[in-house]
């Protein structure tokens, strides 16, 4: 029914409320005798409001439950959306989609929130509203951030549906603006309990749901603590086994301004939390008035891994700002201690001697827009792994593990190369792009062999003691 209809039959039913039936009542009355005598009428107010009180008790029977049930379901709470990075935000939505409150749960998120009137708005424009804000302020600029998407619904077939379409949205504003962040989703069910724990640390639900998961592997990590980290710790932690209790971001880039020797309001800290590779740890930017400095933080320990010392006094190791028309890197094209310097760097710091060392991987390459050599090498059993600034020489990262072979003997680099080509049918000549890797498969040695010939790439594994191809693959280039 269209509001002219409703007003149409509001204004019949007013008009009827109170009829004229003064004629049939005089109909009904005898003759009138004695003198007549003229009454003045004055104003009833009464009738007046008996009127409108009719009308407004038609209109309520015109609308009759329907309109009742329709402002009830318009502002009745049917889902609760989370958005988690490290800002939470929670919008209570009705069954139509519609946001009815936005909460900042923190001071980051009232921060994100600012001036963005979401009340009212479809849900769909309000998480883009959102997301926009977020990358505004820095928050999914990285490409290991996360966002942590959480849907709570007592109906389980909308919660999936709308958890679906909101990480398809998220995702699509992420990819348009060119950000690498992770979607992460998932729904909740409701639950007294992780209500209550969300609001005593001021975090969502849905984070709530994620820190009581990875407390189900790990149960001496207390809530409280791990409130604090972002979802990006959150989600690394959990990859990773949450095995301890990071240091945190704050704690990490406090320990690089330490390190530096340089005051927090005397510089500018970028964090990035990478709990999940080996070891784990925190790279530090620090942005000074004596240039730009990266520190790797141990993420358990706190312990500087690498990264200038006493900067005030030391002021030698600072990176470059990154230019328009780079990938956004540290280090001028330009700088470039070479291969061998990187290598020599990396043995001083193995302790070993370029005579005892075998390498197997040597890959120039950029991170970030930094250069950087990646360098594998073995002494004896154990394998090292080194990744160094091709700038300036400095240890970005080193691993060594040491193997326990079952198999003994080893026929060497080149024998494992030459029983490659001899089963391909090749020469060293007729081969490009030859790369070579020495391995331990369950204690066994093996060699790794890849090259290209004729249009076509070759992958070889092979025994390390006794040359056998152990799996070979073809596929055209």
């Amino acid at each position: 029914m269209t509001d002219y209809h409703l007003e149409q039959k509001l204004a019949q039913a007013v008009e009827h409320a109170a009829p004229d039936q003064l004629d049939a009542i005089l109909d009904r009355c005898g003759q009138r005798r004695g003198p007549v005598v003229v009454m003045q009428q004055t104003p009833r107010r009464r009738r007046s409001f008996s009127v409108y009180a009719v009308a407004a008790c038609l209109a309520l029977l015109l609308l009759g439950g329907g309109g009742l049930g329709f402002y009830r379901a318009s502002n009745a709470v049917a889902s609760v959306v989370s958005l988690d990075v490290n800002p939470s935000i929670e919008m209570q939505v009705n069954g139509r989609e519609k946001v009815l409150s936005v909460a900042a749960l923190n001071a980051e998120a009232e921060e994100v929130l600012a001036d963005l009137p979401l009340k009212g708005t479809d849900l769909n424009v309000a998480v883009n509203a959102v997301i926009g804000s977020l990358l505004r302020h820095g928050y999914l600029d990285s490409i290991s951030s996360a966002i942590l998407i959480s849907v709570e619904d007592s109906d389980a077939n909308r919660a999936a549906r709308l958890q679906q379409s909101l990480s398809t949205e998220v995702g699509t504003a992420l990819q348009n603006a060119q950000s690498g962040a992770a979607v992460l989703s998932q729904t909740v069910t409701q639950d007294a309990g992780l209500d209550s724990l969300a609001q005593q640390n001021s975090v969502s639900v849905g984070k709530a749901y994620l820190i009581e998961s990875i407390r189900g592997v790990n149960s001496a990590l207390g809530f409280d603590e791990l409130a604090a980290l972002s979802v990006e710790e959150l989600k690394q932690m959990a990859s990773a086994g949450a095995g301890q209790m990071p240091i945190g971001r704050e704690q990490a880039a406090a320990i690089a301004r330490a390190y530096a020797g340089v005051e927090a309001g005397a510089s500018l800290a970028e964090v990035d939390p990478e709990l999940d590779e080996y070891p784990p740890h925190y790279e530090v930017e620090l942005k000074t008035a004596y240039g730009e400095y990266e520190y790797i933080i141990d993420g358990y320990t706190g312990e500087v891994l690498s990264g200038a010392a006493d900067i005030q006094t030391n002021p030698g190791g600072a990176t470059t700002p990154s230019t328009p028309g780079t990938s956004g890197g540290q280090q001028p094209s330009g700088a470039d201690i070479g291969l061998d310097a990187a290598k020599s760097a990396a043995l001083t710091h193995a302790g070993v001697s370029a005579s005892q060392a075998l390498f197997t991987k040597t890959e120039r390459d950029y991170d970030d827009g930094r250069l950087e050599y990646e360098l594998e090498f073995w002494v004896g059993e154990t394998e090292y792994d080194y990744e160094v600034d091709g700038a300036t020489g400095r240890i970005i990262k080193s691993e060594a593990e040491t193997h326990m072979a079952a198999s003994q003997g080893d026929i060497g680099l080149e024998a494992a190369r030459d029983a490659a080509l001899r089963h391909a049918g090749l020469s060293l000549s007729q081969v490009r792009g030859l790369e070579t890797e020495r391995d331990y498969d369950d204690g066994r040695l093996e060699y790794e062999i890849q090259f290209y010939a004729g249009g076509m790439e070759y992958e070889y594994t092979i025994d390390g003691a006794t040359g056998t191809v152990l799996e070979y693959e073809m596929d055209e280039d």
